[in-house]
């Protein structure tokens, strides 16, 4: 399998006023096409710091993120964005998805810098694919919370990156909700070959993950 990013001793420290508090301790993890990877652990572990520092919008302390045998904090800022781009697709526990546009709009609004007909036919067509069609003309406040992260990972997709990065994208929804959201990871994975990461607490969740790395005090314990 083709290796996506390497993670090489990076580590993490934030300033509390004069105290140093260490996020991350010397991680060391390779993501490869079409893994699945659950990350857990506490509160304050160090999850979500991990998935941006893997995602190229925090940049650590110490150690490296390769992508493509190019460390990906060596770049020039508007070169890691283009990569970011290309490479990779965000979906968080709160949607941010704009309240002004309809659903198609917000799927295709990060398309735009193609031709508007090319980003609103992919938005349809991604619509279609994870079922949430019917509801191209609605706006973000007629949506269920299920329907609202549908809408986000239509968004996250459209770029067709390699990686979708997820942090607590369940933590919102009723069961019945989380139940088809993750159903919709697993599909992108089987049939679109996607490499998939979620941040999750819930155990369940991380337990339908082909691979999962728990988290604790900034180190990688299992």
């Amino acid at each position: 399998m083709k290796n996506l990013i390497q993670l090489t001793g990076v580590s993490k420290t934030f300033h509390n006023g004069q105290e140093e508090v260490s996020a991350l301790k010397n991680i060391n993890l390779t993501l490869e096409q079409q893994d699945y990877l659950a990350i857990v652990g506490p509160s304050g572990a160090g999850k979500s710091t991990l998935l941006h520092i893997m995602g190229g919008l925090d940049m650590p302390s110490k150690g490296s993120i390769s992508s493509s045998d190019k460390d990906i904090y060596v770049m020039k800022e508007s070169e890691r964005a283009l990569w970011r781009n290309k490479v990779v697709g965000f979906v968080f526990q709160f949607y941010h998805l704009i309240e002004e546009l309809n659903v198609l709009e917000n799927v295709a609004v990060s398309a735009l810098r193609e031709s508007r007909k090319s980003a609103f036919k992919k938005a349809e067509k991604l619509l279609e694919y994870l079922e949430i069609a019917g509801r191209k003309n609605f706006f973000p406040s007629q949506l269920s919370g299920g329907e609202k992260q549908k809408v986000a990972l239509a968004r996250a997709l459209i770029n067709e990156p390699e990686i979708i990065l997820c942090d607590e994208p369940t933590g919102n929804l009723d069961k019945y909700s989380q139940d088809r959201v993750v159903e919709l990871f697993e599909k992108l994975n089987k049939e679109k070959a996607k490499t998939v990461v979620i941040v999750t607490h819930n155990l369940e969740l991380a337990k339908r993950a082909k691979k999962v790395i728990i988290l604790k005090n900034g180190e990688i314990v299992r």
